[in-house]
């Protein structure tokens, strides 16, 4: 028979340890290719840092937010369809 006690703890552990590492505090870490900042275009919670709401990485709330942004190797913005080097307005 199971104790009670230890179902409890180890369920709690496994949470707590859940909620732990899924918390993103602050930014996304620059990547190693040369990159640019492209606005516009990052799906909602895949940002790689701050907006004017928000001020961590994976922390945007709806699809191309005008200042939610991600990192792409640089020349790529450009090329993608709404995408901008600079917040939009």
């Amino acid at each position: 028979m199971i104790n009670n006690r230890t179902l409890i703890g180890s369920a709690l552990a496994a949470i707590a340890s859940l909620s732990a590492s899924t918390v993103a505090a602050g930014p996304a870490a620059q990547p190693e290719f040369s990159f640019e900042k492209c606005y516009g275009v990052v799906k909602a919670g895949q940002n790689d840092c701050q907006t004017a709401t928000h001020s961590c990485a994976g922390t945007s709330t709806m699809d191309d937010q005008a200042d939610a942004w991600i990192y792409l190797p640089a020349g790529t913005c450009s090329k993608i369809a709404g995408g901008n080097n600079a917040p939009k307005a």
